[in-house]
C-alpha cells in the first residue's frame, strides 16, 4: 500500500510538471526569438542612424560594434548598397533575400533565416531615395543554445520537484498507513480472541473513528461473551435442581422396591417435563430480544411451584405450604419468574430445614413472592456472594434474572431466612 500511494503521487506531481512544462517550454521558445529580434532591431536601428550620412554623402560607412543577446556572443552587421553589395561589415557578399526584400519594399524591419542565421534588415532611405541597407544577423545555433539551456534548467527543475514529492509522498505515506497498520493488526487481536485490543490514535479523522468503531465492537463483543459465559456457568448450575429431584425419586423408588413403581414413573417423567422446561426457561432469557410481557399466570406458576418443591423435599421429610394474600397481577416473563422460584426452593431445600413456605402477597405497587424455611440465622453474611465451592451461583443468577424483569430479589429477614422476590404490579385498567 505504500508503495502504491508513493507511486500515485508522484505520478500526479510528474502529471502536474509535464502540464506545466509543456506551455511553458513553448512561451520559453516565443519569449527567445522575440528577444533575439528585439536585439537584432536595436543593432539595426542604431546603426542606419550611424551610417545614414556617410551613405547620404557617397562616403564608405564604418561599422559600430554589435554584441549579440546574450552579451557574449557577438553578431554580425552589415552595410549594403542598394544593389545588393556588401559596403561594410560582415555578411555574406552580395545581400540575400532579407536584403533584397527590404530594399524593394523598403519596409521598415525585414526578418528571416538565412543560412544558419536569423537575419533583420532595415532600409536606409534619404527622402525617396534608397542609400543602402543594414542588416543585423545572429547564428542559429546560440539561439537554440540559448533555448536548449533553459529548457535542461526546467527539467532539472522538475527532476528536483518530483524527488521532493517523492520525499514528502514517502514521508506522509508513513503517517497514514502505520495507523491503517496498527488498526489491522488491532483488528487481528481481535479476531484471535483479544477483546482488549485498541487502535491508538492516529489524529486523521477518519481513521480514528474507524478505531473508535473497532474498540466499541470489541467492548460490545467482549462483554456479550462474558455475559453468555457467566450465563453458561449460572445455567448450567440451574438445572441441577430438577436434575436433583429426578435423582431423589429415583433413589426413593429403589429403597421401596414394594411401592407401585408407576407412581416413581408418573414422577420421573413430571421431573423430566420439569427439566424440559427449565431448559426452554434458560434458552428463552438467553436471547437478547424476548416477546412482550404478558400478564403473569399467577395459580399456574404457583401450582408447578408445588409440583417442583414436593418433587425436592418430600424425600427428605419436608413439608410445602403455599399461601396467597390478595396478589395484584404483574405483567413479567414466566419464565423468569419460573426460575427465580426454582433457585430459591433448591437452596431452601439444599441449605434451609423444615417446612418452605411460598407467600404471594401485596406489597403496594409490587407483587411480593416470599420464600422461607425454617433454617439457622444467616447472620450478617451475602448469601448472593460465590464461594469457592460454587454456592451462591444460582443466587446471583436469580437476581440478575429478577433485575432483568425490573424487580429485585433481596433477603428481606435472616431469621428464619426469608428471600422476596419483588415484582413491579400492572397499574389497573
Amino acid at each position: 500500500m505504500r508503495r502504491r500511494i508513493t507511486s500515485l503521487t508522484v505520478l500526479a506531481a510528474l502529471v502536474a510538471t509535464l502540464l506545466f512544462a509543456l506551455p511553458l517550454g513553448i512561451a520559453v521558445w516565443q519569449y527567445y526569438h522575440d528577444d533575439v529580434k528585439g536585439d537584432l532591431e536595436r543593432a539595426a536601428d542604431a546603426t542606419a542612424l550611424a551610417v545614414s550620412e556617410d551613405l547620404n554623402a557617397g562616403r564608405r560607412p564604418t561599422v559600430p560594434s554589435f554584441d549579440g543577446p546574450d552579451d557574449e556572443a557577438e553578431g554580425e552587421v552589415g552595410i549594403y548598397a542598394p544593389d545588393g553589395r556588401l559596403l561594410a561589415g560582415h555578411g555574406p557578399a552580395v545581400g540575400g533575400p532579407v536584403e533584397q526584400q527590404a530594399a524593394r519594399a523598403q519596409e521598415d524591419v525585414v526578418i528571416g533565416r538565412e543560412g544558419g542565421e536569423i537575419a533583420l534588415a532595415v532600409p536606409v532611405v534619404s527622402g525617396p531615395r534608397l542609400t543602402g541597407v543594414v542588416r543585423a544577423a545572429l547564428p542559429l545555433s546560440q539561439l537554440r543554445l540559448r533555448i536548449v539551456l533553459t529548457w535542461l534548467g526546467m527539467a532539472g527543475l522538475a527532476v528536483v520537484t518530483t524527488g521532493v514529492s517523492w520525499l514528502l509522498a514517502r514521508r506522509f505515506t508513513i503517517r497514514l498507513v502505520r495507523p491503517l497498520e496498527q488498526l489491522a493488526t488491532a483488528a487481528e487481536r481481535l479476531g484471535d480472541g483479544d477483546f482488549t485490543a485498541r487502535s491508538p490514535r492516529a489524529g486523521i479523522a477518519e481513521i480514528d473513528r474507524v478505531g473508535e468503531a473497532l474498540g466499541a465492537t470489541a467492548t460490545r463483543i467482549g462483554e456479550t461473551l462474558e455475559r453468555e459465559r457467566a450465563f453458561s456457568a449460572e445455567a448450567s448450575h440451574q438445572l441441577r435442581t430438577p436434575l436433583t429431584g429426578l435423582r431423589l425419586q429415583l433413589e426413593a423408588a429403589l429403597e421401596t422396591p414394594a411401592a407401585d413403581p408407576y407412581a416413581a414413573i408418573r414422577a420421573g417423567i413430571a421431573s423430566a417435563d420439569r427439566l424440559e422446561r427449565t431448559i426452554e426457561d434458560l434458552l428463552s432469557l438467553g436471547r437478547e430480544r424476548r416477546a412482550p410481557r404478558a400478564e403473569l399466570d399467577l395459580d399456574a406458576l404457583l401450582d408447578e411451584v408445588r409440583q417442583a418443591g414436593e418433587a425436592l423435599l418430600a424425600p427428605h421429610g419436608r413439608g410445602l405450604r403455599i399461601m396467597r394474600q390478595d396478589p395484584p397481577p404483574a405483567r413479567v416473563a414466566a419464565a423468569a419468574v419460573r426460575q427465580v422460584l426454582g433457585v430459591l426452593l433448591d437452596n431452601a431445600a439444599t441449605h434451609g430445614r423444615g417446612t418452605v413456605t411460598v407467600l404471594a402477597r401485596d406489597a403496594g405497587d409490587a407483587l411480593a413472592i416470599d420464600v422461607a424455611d425454617e433454617g439457622p440465622d444467616l447472620g450478617e453474611t451475602d448469601p448472593f456472594a460465590t464461594t469457592p465451592s460454587g454456592h451462591g451461583i444460582g443466587l446471583r443468577l436469580a437476581r440478575g434474572l429478577a433485575e432483568a424483569e425490573g424487580g429485585r430479589l433481596r433477603l428481606s429477614r435472616p431469621d428464619p431466612p426469608t428471600f422476596t422476590l419483588l415484582l413491579p404490579a400492572t397499574a389497573p385498567a
